[in-house]
């Protein structure tokens, strides 16, 4: 039944490209984001799963390939939720900018009308309906709170500051044990992504390219733009072009360079991809 299980699940990765278009035309984003939560979850536990099932279960399953599809499977649920929250960004840009134009427009109609009270006007309801309060300002983006009030549990720091220091002193092994402990200790952690970025460093150092790169994949999915983001998914890039996945490589190198113009990653994902021979 595992077998079968895992071998169902694996299959969703060919549906994924439709899964936007799929959904009911009713759901919010926040709707969708929260459903590709719950397949990432569905995936993370399926990954266990196979792990725990020992040889058998990943033979079962579908050989050495299984982890790689579900490697595929992540790295486009990433692709997709980024997607989904440039859409939403967009969104609240110009729900944003249409609300300050009206706004202007009522104040610079009370004027002109005699008995106009401007200080009455209120604030003005956001296109779309809804509270004017949540609506954000194009000129004030809303702050990386990951970054400049980061809500951590106790401990979170601490252990993740050990996985750091295990890493800065060259014990790659323990940094590697240790960082991943951190993963499954705080899921959604807000230094997922240098802890990631840490782990896969260790395990490449280590010569484990294949689990390396999967750190790096998580890395990126758990915070596809924070300041670690383009190491992460530069990482990946050139894990991949060493594991011989030469077209998935170019193809997640090339992203670097869309989402993260004129960084230093964007320069050497170019490099990187020259060296490939990337089309």
């Amino acid at each position: 039944m595992r077998a079968m299980t895992l071998s169902a699940a694996l299959l969703f990765s060919a549906a994924i490209p439709s899964f936007a278009q799929d959904a009911s035309r009713t759901q919010t984003l926040a709707d969708i984001k929260t459903e590709l939560g719950q397949v990432q979850g569905e995936i993370d536990g399926l990954r266990s799963e196979l792990k725990a099932s020992g040889a058998a279960g990943l033979q079962r399953a579908g050989g050495s390939s299984a982890l790689e599809r579900m490697d595929s499977m992540e790295l486009s649920l990433s692709h997709l939720t980024d997607r989904v929250e440039e859409l939403e960004n967009k969104i609240n840009r110009v729900v944003a900018d249409g609300t300050n134009r009206v706004g202007d427009l009522e104040y610079r109609v009370c004027e002109m009308e005699k008995g106009c009270d401007i200080s009455k006007l209120g604030a003005t309801k956001p296109l779309g309906g809804g509270d004017a309060s949540t609506t954000p300002s194009v000129n004030a983006p809303a702050s990386d709170s990951a970054t400049d009030s980061p809500d951590l549990a106790i401990n979170e720091k601490s252990d993740f500051e050990a996985g750091k220091a295990a890493y800065e002193k060259g014990d790659y092994a323990s940094a590697a044990d240790l960082l991943a402990t951190f993963k499954e200790t705080y899921p959604g952690s807000p230094l997922m992504g240098d802890a990631m970025y840490y782990r896969g460093d260790a395990l490449s150092k280590e010569g484990d390219t294949a689990n390396a790169a999967r750190a790096w994949l998580a890395g990126f999915s758990a915070d596809p733009t924070g300041k670690r983001a383009g190491d992460n998914l530069l990482a990946l890039g050139k894990a991949l072009g060493q594991l011989g996945q030469t077209s998935e490589a170019c193809t997640t190198l090339g992203q670097v360079g869309t989402r993260f113009p004129g960084s230093s990653a964007a320069m050497e994902a170019q490099t990187a991809r020259q060296n490939l021979n990337c089309q």
